[in-house]
């Protein structure tokens, strides 16, 4: 199977690109963006040597649903997706900082739970909790973005007191990041799915805040399964789930966290297999839908038609 794992386009109009871990990002003119989400598949903020078949397909898709499903909360920076694996959108100003939240102990938050630490980003944190414990209300643990390397947690004071972003924004940041957790969280209940934490980006466009980038996919966020999550947590075992969590896990296991000496592992076909098929199986689990396969004989073609015919369209 084919997989995009990189990207020169030459779109009408186009100013800049930008090419980010996932996403290569065509800046256009009149402050319009082309999103291609690639193929490639990034954790502890490396990007793994191969690329994942369909694995962008599934993120464009599901991001499109869900942009869709909560514009009613929020303004989002979506126009249209031309392709199965390209947004366009509206370029805006992005806010340096990531709204992480989490309604469960898992990943990160458990990772450091385990060290004995009771306090993330400023929030503290029960005493008594097991991993995948659910927390008492959702709690938000935002992370300044860099523009290398890796995102650093931060408190929400320390945000206000160093001006990263304005009270008055971060405020409305927060009010939209739980407004938005409890959308996500109402859609994957009615799939059998728990929304266990994600992130949100946001970026400003006329002073107005506006929800960029993807949201509630396989990337961003971690999904375990409703059904058996109370008798697995009673029995002290794994919960299933459905996020890249699992490649992490992979990662750790081969003896690769992303520090300085470590070297990243080989990833066998067989392995790289198993990514698409769980990716795939969330895109149906969360949308309803069957996937379907888009034609990958020549992806790169493919992109560049679909983008060009539909800005010939939206120009006539």
């Amino acid at each position: 199977m084919n997989a995009i794992t990189s990207s020169e386009f030459n779109f009408k109009g186009q100013k800049a690109v930008y090419h980010g871990k996932v996403r290569d990002v065509y800046t256009l003119e009149n402050d319009v963006l082309v999103m291609v989400a690639s193929d490639r598949i990034s954790a502890f903020d490396h990007i793994l040597p191969k690329g994942i078949p369909y694995k962008g397909q599934v993120l464009n898709q599901v991001a499109t649903m869900f942009l869709e499903a909560t514009k009613d909360i929020v303004p989002n920076w979506l126009i249209a997706t031309p392709d199965p694996s390209v947004a366009v959108g509206l370029a805006c100003e992005p806010i340096r900082v990531e709204m992480v939240i989490r309604g469960y102990l898992a990943g990160h938050s458990a990772r450091e739970y385990k060290l004995g630490k009771r306090s993330l980003c400023g929030v503290a944190l029960p005493e008594g909790m097991k991993e995948n414990d659910r927390f008492p209300e959702p709690i938000i643990t935002p992370a300044s973005k860099a523009e290398e390397g890796h995102d650093e947690d931060i408190s929400r004071e320390d945000i206000i007191a160093n001006s990263v972003v304005p009270e008055h924004i971060y405020v409305q940041m927060e009010k939209y990041t739980r407004a938005l957790f409890q959308r996500g969280t109402e859609m994957a209940a009615a799939r059998g799915l728990i929304l266990v934490d994600t992130k949100y980006e946001f970026g400003l466009r006329n002073g107005e805040v506006i929800l960029i980038d993807e949201i509630h996919t396989p990337d961003s966020s971690r999904y375990f399964y409703a059904e058996g999550y109370e008798e697995r947590q009673a029995n002290d075992e794994a919960q299933k789930q459905l996020s890249k969590e699992f490649v992490r896990q992979w990662l750790i296991e081969n003896g690769f966290q992303g520090l300085e000496g470590q070297t990243m592992p080989f990833m066998p076909d067989e392995f790289v297999q198993t990514i698409t098929d769980r990716y795939i199986e969330l895109y149906e689990r969360i949308t309803g839908k069957d996937f379907v396969k888009s034609d990958t004989s020549d992806i790169q073609a493919r992109i560049q038609k679909n983008v060009d015919v539909y800005f010939e369209n939206t120009a006539k």
